[in-house]
């Protein structure tokens, strides 16, 4: 397949006819962050004062390290679902592609006139060097990228040992991240995303095929609601009812001893900060 890349990007805008000056626009590039509060990457979006592009990239297999298994395809479908009502909700809309990342963010670049790109941070290697060669060529191309932490408490270089090395035991690390200072505050919900004036193609939700062909999912949908939503009422019902009993339940597989977040906070659904201040007795930070 052709690179994509600057080069690329300028052949492709020659070619086309003359057109009138395209709205400035802000792409946020949603990966396993699939919420609308305390989502950075959405903020700056928004403040960037440029029209918001909403974009989920489902990258094929074969580029992917560790694919997804049959359940977390039927889990991102349903969070994409549920991503798409609550955008809407806010006057906007989630554009689907399919394909490498740099390469469907270049083909936006060519449909939009695109100024930013925003994401969350990913931490596996991989992902790391990928972004870093994404962010080196927008840049070359004279598009901003940005980056922020959406996922974790603190960041991997936050937390060091006196010698300045990362932690290699849990307690000792641990203790470090108590004794620092609390994880900043959730940002708010957003209220409003402003939207463009006209929106490039988007793939239908069923054309990514990430539902099971035969219908073995009953069970999963019983016991299960993903999202933004399902997140936070699985929260509301841990923190009153669960969790001072979890250090006792949790060796209990036939009780639901557990937050049972680990799901929503795999696909961002919902982040830690917001879980480890609304556990703190601060509400008010919760959009629901």
């Amino acid at each position: 397949m052709q690179a994509v890349g600057c080069a690329t990007l300028i052949e492709m805008s020659a070619s086309m006819p003359a057109q009138k000056e395209k709205q400035p626009t802000a792409i946020v590039w949603f990966r396993k962050d699939l919420r609308l509060a305390d989502n950075p990457a959405l903020c700056a979006a928004i403040a960037s004062g440029a029209a918001v592009l909403p974009v989920y990239i489902l990258e094929p297999e074969e580029s992917l390290q560790w694919p997804m298994g049959g359940a977390s395809m039927w889990w991102l479908h349903h969070s994409l679902t549920q991503l798409q009502v609550s955008l809407a909700e806010r006057g906007s809309r989630l554009v689907l592609r399919k394909g490498t990342a740099k390469e469907v963010l270049f083909a936006l670049a060519n449909e939009v006139n695109l100024q930013h790109v925003f994401w969350n941070r990913q931490y596996e290697p991989e992902c790391i060097a990928r972004d870093k060669q994404i962010k080196t060529a927008l840049q070359e191309c004279g598009i901003a990228a940005e980056s922020f932490n959406g996922s974790l408490l603190f960041e991997p270089w936050e937390i060091r040992t006196g010698e300045g090395n990362p932690y290699k035991v849990f307690t000792p690390y641990s203790r470090a991240c108590f004794a620092a200072a609390p994880p900043a505050k959730p940002q708010p919900d957003v209220k409003v995303v402003p939207s463009p004036k006209s929106w490039p193609q988007s793939l239908p939700l069923d054309s990514l095929e990430l539902l099971p062909k035969m219908d073995w999912a009953d069970g999963l949908q019983e016991t299960w609601m993903p999202g933004e939503i399902g997140a936070w009422k699985h929260l509301r019902v841990f923190r009153p009812k669960k969790l001072s009993g979890y250090p006792e339940h949790r060796d209990y597989p036939a009780e639901v001893g557990t937050s049972r977040l680990s799901p929503h906070l795999h696909f961002g659904e919902i982040s830690a900060r917001q879980v480890w201040h609304e556990l703190q007795g601060q509400p008010e930070a919760a959009p629901y």
